[in-house]
């Protein structure tokens, strides 16, 4: 699965000792969210030290995450784990010779819609 958002907080890594291998472990976890009309939220976590540093995550950004979801029960009670294993970043900025050259090859720049004969009516 991929969502694309901007990232608003970077929470703080928790780190351990396994208990069944006693390797140590690193998790970092983030919060994503969504643009337009309706933005929603999700906490999203990466494990293992090297992907942390490999993915280099920092706070608003904006990035398009692939992820895995995962449910687990514990004492009787459900827990969902989302992992991103993929992060892709974006760059919102536009040159400025595309920006010119975007709008030199506009369509609808050639349109007046103010030379109606009949001012009353609206341009539609």
């Amino acid at each position: 699965m991929e969502i694309t958002g901007t990232i608003i907080h970077v929470l703080e890594t928790r780190s351990g000792v396994s208990k069944n291998t006693g390797n140590n472990w690193v998790i970092a976890q983030y919060v994503l969210e969504t643009n337009g009309n309706y933005p929603r939220r999700m906490v999203f976590e990466v494990f293992g030290e090297d992907r942390i540093k490999a993915m280099d995550i920092k706070q608003d950004e904006a990035l398009t995450v692939s992820f895995d979801i995962d449910s687990r029960e514990y004492q009787g009670r459900w827990f969902n784990q989302i992992r991103a294993w993929k992060v892709e970043r974006h760059n919102d900025a536009v040159p400025a010779e595309e920006s010119k050259d975007a709008s030199a090859n506009n369509p609808f720049d050639d349109l007046d819609f103010m030379n109606n004969e009949e001012k009353d009516e609206p341009p539609f």
